[in-house]
């Protein structure tokens, strides 16, 4: 009997991440590629189609049988059309693109569609730190913006009318506070991004003439002790766990999943952003655990696996 494998592909802003992956999750074969996003839709389209035909003739040329496709992407997410909602400018042209029917007509295979971070954390669900969290939990991204699912019982995220659920970065934290892309002031995203951070970190002097315009480096110095680096990181958690607070006073999880490139960071900031929403939350709501995501930059890959196969049965 054939092995039967599925196609996922995540869609950023700056690298389509892909794979061919089992039914047990494991990922035979991965690649990276630029995004390349400035070139326009059509470009981009005709980059999936490439990396789909590449894997059909991969796959058939190993003997497997290749049973669905799942494409997780930056923006909002129509699920119930399958088409792109709305995208920034960091993806031109994206708003409207009927994904789905496109790569369906393209591949000949059943194909699903879904924002990159309910993808993320349907596959924190599927394989990662959620894989034993049966009561449901809350995931979060922290990297250029911030967004996330609410993950059911059933490991299924909470989509909402559309699909558009999650939009937890534009939760608004301070009134008339920082201008944000969305157009709106003070949205939480522009407080605890790994964006927001790097800013702040210019504020006071931090810059990239400092830091390089790197995150880690700004840990680097926090951890030695520097001290205006240090201030800096502990204000960083406590803008994390004001969000965060947020949600947990709305949806009472039992464990906060949070991924992006802060996880690397492990318990030096997620002690302090555990500490700091222990300080916030209302005590019938506790305690909550903070724990960091477990597959890296493959989580959404695996996320748009799953929802391959579940598209395929």
């Amino acid at each position: 009997m054939k092995q039967q494998v599925v196609f996922g592909i995540d869609i950023g802003g700056t690298n389509i991440k892909s794979g061919i992956v089992d039914s047990e999750g494991r990922i035979l074969h991965a690649d990276n590629t630029p995004t390349e996003a400035g070139a326009g839709r059509d470009s981009l389209l005709d980059k999936l189609y490439g990396i789909a035909r590449g894997y059909k003739e991969k796959a058939a040329a190993q003997g497997w049988e290749a049973r669905g496709m799942g494409v997780a992407t930056a923006g909002y997410v129509n699920v119930k059309e399958g088409r792109i909602g709305y995208a920034t400018s960091n993806l031109p042209g994206w708003t409207g693109v009927p994904l789905r029917d496109n790569m369906a007509r393209e591949t000949g295979l059943p194909v699903a569609l879904v924002n990159d971070a309910h993808a993320f954390a349907i596959g924190e669900a599927w394989i990662g730190a959620g894989k034993e969290l049966t009561e449901g939990f809350l995931c979060i991204t922290l990297g250029t913006g911030v967004g996330g699912s609410w993950v059911t019982e059933n490991g299924t995220p909470y989509y909402g009318r559309s699909g558009y659920a999650g939009g937890y970065g534009h939760i608004v934290i301070k009134h008339d506070g920082q201008p944000c892309n969305c157009g709106l002031k003070g949205c939480w995203e522009q407080y605890a991004s790994v964006t927001a951070l790097m800013r702040q970190a210019a504020e006071i002097g931090l810059g990239p003439s400092v830091t390089g315009g790197s995150a880690k480096k700004l840990f680097e110095l926090a951890r030695s002790g520097h001290e205006q680096a240090l201030g800096l990181i502990d204000r960083y958690a406590e803008y994390v766990a004001v969000g965060l607070t947020s949600l947990i006073h709305t949806l009472n999880p039992e464990s906060v999943v949070i991924g992006g490139a802060v996880t690397a960071q492990g318990d030096f900031l997620f002690d302090r952003i555990e500490a700091q929403v222990k300080r916030q939350t209302m005590p019938a709501y506790g305690p909550v655990r903070i724990v960091p995501a477990a597959l890296g930059e493959q989580a959404g890959l695996a996320g748009a696996a799953k929802l391959a196969w579940l598209a395929a049965d």
